[in-house]
């Protein structure tokens, strides 16, 4: 099958929207606290991750298109069990996900109070995905170049005047493979392009082979840029306390005139970030119900509603830091999973080597593992406490079915 230019550069447009959103604006504060420089390499091993992670995700939704995502792929291929705990680890990451990017627009858009802005970008994001607002390929571009042009003058300014000496730095390259973990969830939003939901287009496989590495490559090359000039201007100590270093890097560089439009750009990624995260999770929900581990009740409007609680839940009570690293320690498990899914798939359902998904899971363990160790306690008691509650809500679903069986039987 062939692929065009055009078809390749609308795929990446419609990717980059859901990659550029709480990692650039505020992952690079709790990174540069725990290893200050070293999170530019770190970079690197966080891209190579979500690259393998990618493409196992793309061969599954090839392989399975009508399933619900991750979920889906895993109990096709692997069983029950895993399918619930992948399930799990997804909800937990998407849920954290949204608090982390949430907390970011509130923290640029509105500073004076920014739970109730992130509160409020939540149930407006939630309004938006209800009467059916979808981020066409015209508008992705759209918010694209709005974003990465804002991104380009905060690089600019960073590097146009000389900055205050720093009063110290922090982190070490202890905190290395940690630092790459956190920063996986800047890359996460690739399932925008690599598992598209029902009723949306599926990609070529062919023009994903190419739009999948452009799309990981050029959010690194972006994210490079960024993380090198908020530490150059700001410092790694300085950049460590930022709630906003987008911001703060503008204000230190005698740019304070840009700030006004650091915070549209934080505003449009907020909201075009959060509605893939909504969705993603929403179609997770949707799978558990449809294959009998949730209550075949629950209507599409109970869903959304149970992921708009849980996320301003998690917003409530997650500092910006904590969620982020929760966001990605839960991502990570949910990639493990699907790796390990993609790994059993056969030859022909393949487009890459099955190599590249032994790495890729082996690198989502290896990083979850490496994780904070609060991110990474919160995670694995979310994890068995999500599992417990799916399979348990199953098991008095089969109760009840069987006792409806019998009971006619009996009279």
């Amino acid at each position: 099958m062939t692929h065009t230019p055009r078809e390749i550069v609308a795929t990446v447009a419609l990717g980059l929207p859901a990659v550029l959103g709480a990692g650039v604006f505020a992952g690079f504060a709790p990174a540069a606290s725990l290893a200050g420089w070293w999170v530019l390499p770190a970079l690197a091993i966080s891209a190579l991750a979500a690259l393998c992670s990618a493409f196992s995700t793309a061969d599954q939704s090839r392989a399975y298109p009508d399933v619900g995502g991750g979920y889906g792929h895993v109990r096709a291929q692997l069983g029950l069990w895993p399918a619930r705990m992948t399930a799990s680890a997804h909800l937990l990451g998407r849920a954290a996900m949204a608090a982390a990017v949430a907390s970011m627009f509130g923290a640029y858009v509105v500073p004076d109070q920014p739970v109730i802005g992130a509160l409020a970008l939540i149930v407006a994001t939630a309004v938006l995905g209800a009467v059916g607002f979808r981020f066409s390929t015209g508008v992705s571009v759209l918010v694209s170049l709005v974003v990465l042009g804002v991104l380009a003058l905060v690089v600019a300014s960073s590097f146009s005047i000389e900055p205050v000496p720093s009063a110290g730095e922090t982190g070490s390259v202890n905190e290395l493979v940690g630092v790459a973990g956190l920063m996986f969830m800047a890359f996460a939003g690739f399932e925008r392009i690599t598992a598209p939901h029902r009723g949306e287009p599926h990609r070529s496989p062919a023009a994903l082979k190419v739009a999948i590495p452009v799309l990981i490559g050029l959010s690194f090359v972006v994210y490079l840029a960024v993380g090198a000039g908020v530490l150059r201007q700001l410092g790694s100590a300085r950049l460590a306390l930022s709630p906003a270093p987008l911001r703060d890097a503008l204000v230190a560089a005698d740019a304070s005139a840009l700030v006004p439009l650091v915070q549209i750009a934080a505003a449009v990624a907020g909201v075009s970030a959060l509605h893939f995260v909504l969705a993603s999770a929403h179609r997770t929900l949707t799978g558990l119900t449809e294959d009998g581990d949730l209550p075949t009740r629950l209507k599409p409007g109970a869903l959304s509603l149970v992921v708009v609680v849980a996320s301003a839940l998690a917003v409530v009570l997650m500092p910006m830091a904590t969620a982020l690293g929760v966001a990605a320690c839960g991502t990570l498990f949910y990639y493990a999973f699907s790796n390990a899914s993609a790994r059993v798939l056969l030859q022909n359902d393949r487009t890459w080597p099955m190599r590249t998904a032994c790495l890729g899971l082996g690198l989502s363990v290896l990083l979850a593992m490496s994780m904070p160790v609060p991110a990474l306690l919160i995670s694995l008691a979310g994890l068995g406490a999500g599992t417990g509650i799916i399979s348990l809500t199953a098991l008095l679903r089969g109760k009840r079915a069987a006792s409806r069986q019998r009971t006619p039987q009996a009279r």
